[in-house]
Parts: C-alpha cells; structure tokens; sequence
C-alpha cells in the first residue's frame, strides 16, 4: 500500500513532517511563485494557495476543513506578514473528508472569497479538454517549509519542476523529480504545500491544472520527497467557475 501524507500543514496531524519543496527546490516571487498565497487555520496549520483573481483564491478542500477559522497570510516588501479575512469559502459538494484519511481520491478542491483584495497579478486556470501523459512536465509552487522538521523554514515560495509518472488521469496525477523518479529523496511538495498550484505549459504561458493534495517519502514510504499528489481540475473545472461566479468574482470559462 502507498504510505501518504497529506501535506498541508494543517494535515500533518497524519504527516511526517519533511523537507517540503524538497530537494532544494529554489525561491521565487516571479513566475510560478507570484500568484502563490499562504493560509493559516486557528488550529495551528498552515497551506498554500493561488489568487485566480485579487479576491479569488484556489487551494485544496482539505486545507480549509469546517470547524476551524483561516486568514490569508499576505507579505509586504519587506517580509512582514498580514493577516486578511477570508469572507466565503466553498469546498466542492463531492469532496470527502473520509476519503482523505484513507488515503483515497476525492474532489479536494476549494475557493475562498477575500474580504479585502490582494495586491498580486492572479494566475490562470488551463482551459478546458487536454490529457496528461506519463513524462509530461508540470511547475509546482508552494509555501512549504524547507529543512526537515523546521517550521521555521516555511512562508517562503519555492518552484519545481516535476513530471507525471504511473498512469496520470482526471481523477489523480501523481508527479515525481525527473531525476530520482520517486525512488531516493529528491524534489516534491510535503508539509504546508498542500492546495499549492500545479501549472503546465500552456502555449508559453503558465497556466493552473491542479492543486497538491498529498506526498510520499522515496520509494513509497511516509514522508516527504517521493511522489507528489495532484488533484488535477478538469472534472471539477466547470464548478469552480460556477462556484467564482456566484462569489462574484468571474473566471473565464
């Protein structure tokens, strides 16, 4: 059986924490990294996100569970953290805490309305149809915390490249490092990358195809650095453009 962890931050009650972007993913604020946001939950967790509009945020439905209250954390210049309210948040009518704790596929996607908008330039969601293949490349950028076990290390946004492996499809994509094929440690998102965009390459521009639910450690163990979990968004693409417009926030459809 494939050892998951859900690799929120606010999962980790069933996590080991790992290095998250690991393998020495590097920062950025440019790119993939720009539209990326950080949500923190009262119970002490913590997940990434992506602005798909200045009051519009996508992250994974497991990030934002009932019972507990979340804040966008948003940095000014010099690195010093606000907090601002999320006003709505909608997680897909499918989605199924159960099914998260046994480790199986459900519709972990969700969208928070801000109170207030953001100062950033929003990202863009892939358009409808396409397919992945096994060895097709995908950008992930999270908050994720960086050193084993060191919280301290996370709130900064790093970048990898991964590639899709096994039998990519619309239910789950799994991703690896291209260079350690999920085998050794190597690149992939862990504790508080959870609900981070997964973009592809989309005629030269990035575009968001997923969002990260859950990781493994090398060769299937627990942990952090193995294979990367991606809820991709084709099935539930039509839904969130539904759910952003009831919101008042509009995607393209």
């Amino acid at each position: 059986m494939i050892r998951i962890a859900i690799v929120l931050g606010c999962v980790c009650a069933l996590a080991s924490s790992g290095t998250a972007m690991v393998g020495g993913a590097p920062p950025t604020s440019e790119g993939a990294g720009r539209a990326v946001v950080m949500l923190t939950g009262s119970h002490g967790t913590f997940c990434s996100g992506v602005a798909l509009g200045r009051e519009l945020v996508l992250t994974a439905a497991h990030c934002v569970l009932p019972g507990a209250n979340y804040k966008l954390v948003e940095f000014d210049g010099t690195r010093q953290p606000a907090l601002k309210d999320l006003a709505i948040i909608a997680r897909h009518p499918d989605f199924d805490v159960n099914a998260v704790l046994r480790h199986r596929v459900t519709a972990d996607v969700a969208l928070a309305k801000l109170a207030a908008p953001l100062k950033v330039v929003p990202a863009v969601l892939a358009p409808a149809g396409g397919s992945v293949a096994a060895g097709d490349r995908f950008v992930v950028a999270g908050y994720g915390v960086a050193v084993h076990g060191d919280g301290k290390t996370g709130g900064t946004v790093r970048a990898a490249t991964l590639v899709a492996t096994g039998q990519p499809g619309t239910l789950q994509i799994r991703l690896a490092d291209p260079a350690t094929k999920g085998e050794r440690a190597g690149l992939g998102a862990c504790t508080g990358d959870s609900g981070a965009p997964v973009y592809r390459d989309v005629g030269g521009a990035l575009a968001v195809i997923g969002v990260v639910s859950w990781s493994t450690g090398p060769a299937l163990s627990e942990g952090c650095g193995g294979l990367t979990g991606v809820t991709p968004l084709a099935r539930y693409r039509a839904w969130l453009v539904e759910q952003a417009g009831k919101m008042g926030s509009p995607l393209a459809p």
